[in-house]
């Protein structure tokens, strides 16, 4: 009995330190946790970018596909959805604690936060905030995440707070593996990104 405590006690140790940056982060799969991490701390430098390419999304009250826009400044966005989403073309812009969301033919809503206000007006529930990292193949910090490596060390899915992201594949730019293709399964909402263009940029603190 003594054995079986210290080889459990062992093995739990043994995936701690795997888990990388700090116990929140649950590590399994095929790749290299050291690689991983190296994969990670180049990725948490990027700041800024801009992305072109198409969204699916399926809800209870909409559901169709569209084109996307993104420009990410630190902490100031400009995402635009346009296409046939079922309620028009849509702009949100903000940074933490203001946010503005613009739909066509319906007007101009501003809340503290972007979930508040795509909840409401449009009856999304998406983790607008945690996608700030998680387009870029990171789990969002501040909360816990179970993530599971592919052979390439990237990940290949990440589970946080009620959601299921697969990264379906990647693209090199700018010297970064970037997410190319990726779909996010949530409880009322389904949505898939394809990235036609990224342009990934280090705009510095």
């Amino acid at each position: 009995m003594f054995l079986r405590h210290c080889i459990t006690f062992s093995l739990i140790a043994l995936l701690a330190g795997c888990a990388g940056f700090g116990s929140r982060e649950a590590l399994q799969g095929q790749g290299s946790p050291q690689l991983w991490r190296e994969h990670k701390q180049q990725l948490s430098t990027l700041d800024g970018w801009q992305i072109n390419g198409k969204v699916g999304i399926r809800a209870p009250k909409d559901s169709g596909s569209g084109t996307l826009f993104w420009l990410q400044r630190q902490d100031y966005y400009d995402i635009r959805l346009s296409g046939p989403l079922g309620r028009g073309a849509a702009r949100l812009t903000g940074h933490p604690g203001q946010v503005v969301l613009e739909v066509a033919n319906q007007g101009r809503f501003e809340a503290q936060s972007p979930e508040t206000l795509l909840e409401e007006q449009l009856g999304w529930q998406l983790p607008v905030s945690h996608l700030v990292w998680w387009v870029r193949g990171l789990p969002a910090p501040g909360s816990k995440s179970r993530l599971t490596l592919g052979g390439d060390s990237r990940l290949a899915s990440l589970d946080q707070d009620g959601w299921n992201v697969e990264y379906l594949s990647y693209i090199q730019q700018n010297g970064y593996w970037l997410p190319e293709r990726l779909k996010l399964h949530g409880q009322n909402l389904d949505v898939t990104l394809v990235v036609k263009d990224w342009q990934p940029r280090q705009l510095g603190h």
